[in-house]
């Protein structure tokens, strides 16, 4: 049987984080992530220790400018990134969380790259004394243009390239139908550095049973290739998330076979 993470960048993302936080338990998900936390950590930890989920992860910052979408591949502004990172993992070391994803931001060419190989060293030093992982997430150019990291094959080049046991993939299905179409091929071909899985409609970011990619098959071979861990639900809900978890209930009963 699947288990399921919510991520709260999306789902209750009116209330505080403390109280989504407890709504997610409510609705019986496994654990939880999230984007930018604006809450104290103390806070946040009361909430996570009260319901005993876990917080998979958060963000790096976006960055002070409106267009930013984080700064580690962006020439320039490395000291911005640095202190980023910094306050990513001195907040997920504080609420237990599990990795941080260091955001890549605009930007390309060989300049760019040697930006964010030198952030991803520094937080996967950083990070380490923590048991905090690193994760880096290829996004597509429809929702994120411009940005430094598209696609898996480039996500692998920069973890080999790094080569450190702290750094993974966030392998999120949405983005990779999207940008590579081929999401079973993909998680097959990628699997020892996916770190964490994140999953949504297709093409609109919906819940999870709508749209065009076959979540039943994808489940399938994500058990297939024994994986335990909880999967992202990071989606757009249509109104009130919890009239949008139906998805849940009907995914959970299916087998690996996709028979219910």
């Amino acid at each position: 049987m699947p288990k399921f993470s919510a991520n709260l960048g999306f789902l209750w993302k009116d209330l505080p984080l403390p109280d989504a936080i407890l709504a997610a338990a409510r609705a019986d998900f496994d654990a939880v992530e999230c984007h930018w936390p604006n809450q104290s950590a103390t806070d946040v930890r009361e909430a996570l220790n009260e319901t005993g989920l876990t917080m998979l992860g958060i963000n790096t910052r976006r960055g002070s400018r409106h267009e930013d979408m984080g700064l580690a591949a962006v020439p320039g502004r490395e000291a911005e990134a640095r202190d980023d990172i910094d306050a990513a993992i001195g907040y997920a070391a504080d609420i237990g969380a599990g990795h941080v994803h260091v955001l890549a931001g605009a930007a390309e060419g060989a300049e760019a790259e040697d930006a964010f190989l030198s952030a991803l060293q520094y937080a996967c030093l950083a990070a380490a004394p923590h048991g905090i992982r690193i994760v880096i997430e290829p996004l597509n150019a429809r929702d994120n243009p411009g940005y430094a990291l598209r696609d898996t094959d480039q996500a692998a080049r920069l973890i080999a390239a790094v080569n450190r046991p702290e750094l993974s993939m966030m392998f999120d299905c949405y983005h990779v139908a999207l940008t590579e179409g081929a999401v079973i091929d993909r998680l097959e071909r990628h699997l020892p550095l996916i770190g964490h899985i994140q999953i949504a409609g297709v093409p609109e970011r919906s819940s999870p049973d709508r749209g065009d990619l076959d979540y039943t098959a994808v489940f399938a071979a994500i058990d297939a290739l024994g994986w335990t861990r909880p999967l992202g639900a990071e989606y757009r809900p249509d109104g009130v998330t919890e009239a949008s978890l139906g998805w849940m209930t009907r995914l959970r009963g299916l087998n690996a076979n996709g028979a219910a």
